[in-house]
């Protein structure tokens, strides 16, 4: 293909798993996927490679290929749809349900189909199934592997209702798993479509080509970077202490390798990485500091090998449990692959390293959120504020939508000013958001960059502390714990650090920049 017709393919595929997310969002029934976007798409070739995913949460895209691999080993036929959410066979973390169905037209297998949707609650120990002290994961929720969900014939009720009678919030439960499937069907209608326009063998092609074009430019894009060993450490918060994620990046002409070596042993809490998580982290950080632009085709990953100890905080085993590696680790090892680049490339500062989640519920309903917070500033530009960070790229959930779905009001939301760090270029600022109870219920707050501020860069100052309240009390980054009727909860999230060393202009954190021009 000449670069005419390559981004013809581009647009054609990309558009398809954009509309699977756009479908998905618009049919879903909770607020966790229809208002915060916490949901994510992507098409696959024959053989389990990621052709082209949207744009939407790099955690989740990055972690799926090992869900595909896992469904291809059971060899499914023709419009079966699979399901699982098992973090130690292709999942992430329990409320993230991943379907994959292949796709076949005239009787060829064209590819995949996989959709991934963040389940505001899927039973265990803690309402939204994300509890701040599990410690195994059978106490984190409904454990699927590779299950049949729907084929030719329908949907499998028998694994919906399994699924949904496990659930605080059976409903949601079921119009979100059949808002999955329905996306499934529109994958293979476009499909269809696309190979009646083009015939098969175009589409193959054009997976083919997206694939090799995002790999040459990765390996050009590296081959930018100094030959050399970089290593870093950067600390999780637990409820008492730290513990230490090493790594280590070793860039070879246009080849990289992530050792973690050195890095804690598996937790007996939930901070824990499955592989797929943390591979995820990896190839977000080398496109990031690459070719930000590159096409999001599994091609970019091919360069990027990553090496973790078994048994280790990033590479976890059965029966870890992994609810917050998902999230916060991950995080982490976002912040720790920048600070280990940091003297090759031109590395943003840190932003706030924390998806700060909160979750709140009873046996009547499950309200699951990411709060954002500031961005690192860069060197040609000062941090956003209020946004979702690094691996999660989801929304707020809207004020209204919020009060509407929940016996929960919003006291406080607001940009906590002042709280980037200052410097050439100041880095984004955290938010407060406080929400007032009126049911008894219980919450969990999985959170760091408590204790430990988010670095600046190139002598940037750092962005300020998180902090998590209840009733003006404050509390550790991770928490448990029983709320009564009218009882506030208030997040502080962090600011991200500042960039440069602030020349006379920028004095203070208040300051607008300096106008150009």
């Amino acid at each position: 293909m000449n670069a005419g017709e390559l981004d013809v393919a581009f647009g054609i595929l990309h558009g398809i798993a954009e509309e699977m997310g756009a479908a998905l969002i618009r049919s879903a029934l909770s607020p966790n996927i229809k208002e915060r976007r916490d949901c994510s798409t992507a098409l696959f070739d024959a053989d389990g490679r990621l052709t082209i995913q949207a744009e939407h949460m790099p955690v989740h895209l990055g972690a799926m290929p090992a869900s595909v691999a896992a469904v291809r080993r059971h060899e499914p036929s023709p419009e079966e749809i699979w399901c699982l959410n098992d973090p130690f066979t292709g999942g992430s973390h329990l409320p993230d349900i991943t379907l994959v169905s292949p796709i076949d037209v005239d009787g060829e297998r064209m590819g995949y189909a996989a959709s991934r949707a963040h389940h505001a609650d899927v039973g265990g120990m803690a309402p939204a199934s994300m509890p701040a002290e599990s410690t195994e994961i059978y106490q984190e929720g409904l454990i699927i592997p590779p299950s049949l969900i729907a084929d030719r014939d329908g949907v499998n009720a028998a694994l919906v209702e399994l699924i949904a009678v496990n659930s605080r919030a059976y409903d949601e439960r079921i119009g979100d798993l059949e808002a999955q499937i329905a996306v499934h069907r529109l994958a293979e209608r476009r499909v269809a479509e696309v190979c009646g326009q083009r015939g098969r063998s175009w589409y193959h092609q054009a997976g083919q080509e997206l694939f090799d074009y995002s790999e040459r430019r990765a390996r050009a894009a590296i081959r930018g970077i100094p030959d050399g060993d970089y290593a870093a450490a950067e600390t999780v918060e637990t409820a008492a202490g730290e513990l230490m994620i090493a790594a280590t990046v070793v860039i070879r002409g246009d080849s990289v390798e992530i050792d973690f070596d050195g890095t804690s042993e598996q937790f007996d809490g939930n901070l824990n990485c499955p592989l797929a998580v943390t591979q995820a982290a990896c190839y977000f950080v080398i496109q990031v500091v690459t070719d930000p632009d590159l096409p999001a085709a599994g091609g970019a990953h091919a360069p990027v090998t990553v090496r973790a100890p078994k048994g280790s905080l990033v590479n976890a085993e059965r029966p870890a449990a992994v609810a917050a590696g998902n999230v916060e680790t991950s995080s982490r090892i976002v912040d720790c692959l920048l600070l280990a680049l940091a003297d090759a490339v031109e590395a943003p500062a840190q932003g706030q390293g924390t998806m700060n989640n909160v979750t709140l519920g009873n046996s009547r309903f499950t309200y699951y959120e990411t709060i954002g917070g500031g961005q690192g500033a860069c060197a040609w530009a000062d941090g956003p504020s209020g946004v979702h960070v690094a691996m999660s790229n989801t929304l707020n959930t809207p004020i209204e939508a919020l009060e509407l779905a929940y016996p929960i009001r919003v006291e406080e939301y607001r940009l906590r000013d002042g709280t980037g760090g200052r410097g050439l270029h100041r880095g984004g600022d955290g938010v407060t958001r406080s929400l007032r109870v009126l049911e008894a219920c219980e919450l969990s707050i999985l959170a760091d960059r408590r204790r430990h501020q988010p670095k600046g860069a190139r002598g940037g100052e750092p962005g300020a502390r998180g902090r998590n309240r209840v009733n003006g009390a404050e509390l550790p980054p991770k928490v448990r714990m029983r709320l009564q009727p009218g009882d506030v909860v208030a997040i502080d999230t962090p600011g991200g650090g500042g960039y440069g060393i602030a020349n006379e202009g920028r004095k203070r954190n208040d300051e607008p920049p300096p106008i150009k021009g």
